[in-house]
């Protein structure tokens, strides 16, 4: 299965990753106790096993095609469902990005740490500049709080809560169900959610996010997260 939508803001290809790969990977960050919290686990490019994985060529190959040959992964991320940890996400967009300095420009804003990592919410440019790759470790299916995004919400640009709310209710939602092993591309800036599962199995997803460089500006280079 292969559902290219570019103008869309993402697509869902699925074989990517085996059975097998997605076992090490759940293995490996389950042994990274000290970056896990109850929903998962943050800043894993670090993790060996993970590194490996976002810098293989199948996903380097998935991410070239939105960015280019200069795409490089910076932070990885895993989410995780289960009957322990099982919540909502409201309609939003992503736009925080690890940078490794601060700057000082209106384009930057709600500067903070994360376990150590500076972090700010970025510009439109920016973050045009990003592509996130959705490795699904378990299927996610209508059951197990599958995300939903609104298509082609992406190119509006960066909006306020209220902007999103209204697009959220004016525009039809799609369900990203995605087979074990699959991936799910999708820009920060389109327009996404999620429910709460409604099943005690696991919804584990590694979410790895790229760019076309890690230099974004001349006093913007992003951290490795």
């Amino acid at each position: 299965m292969k559902a290219v939508m570019p103008d869309a803001g993402y697509w869902i290809e699925a074989n990517v990753v085996s059975a097998r790969e997605c076992n090490d990977i759940i293995e490996a960050v389950s042994q990274n106790m000290m970056s896990r919290g109850r929903a998962g686990a943050r800043h894993l490019m670090n993790n060996p096993t993970v590194k490996t994985v976002a810098t293989g060529p199948r996903l380097l190959q998935i991410a070239r095609r939105a960015l280019g040959e200069g795409a490089v992964p910076f932070r990885a991320t895993l989410f995780e469902k289960s009957d322990r940890a099982n919540w909502l996400v409201v309609w939003h967009q992503d736009t925080a990005l690890p940078v490794e300095s601060r700057v000082e420009s209106p384009d930057w804003v709600s500067w903070s740490r994360k376990a150590g990592v500076l972090y700010a919410h970025a510009p439109a440019w920016a973050l045009s500049r990003v592509l996130a790759l959705r490795i699904h470790l378990d299927a996610a299916t209508s059951e197990n709080g599958q995300l939903r995004v609104i298509p082609g919400s992406h190119a509006a640009g960066v909006l306020t809560d209220e902007e999103v709310f209204t697009i959220a209710r004016t525009q039809e939602a799609v369900e990203c169900l995605v087979p074990r092993g699959g991936v799910m591309a999708m820009r920060p800036l389109l327009i996404h959610s999620s429910s709460k599962a409604r099943t005690a199995a696991p919804r584990r997803v590694l979410h790895v996010e790229y760019a076309d460089s890690l230099q974004l500006d001349s006093d913007v280079r992003l951290a490795i997260a």
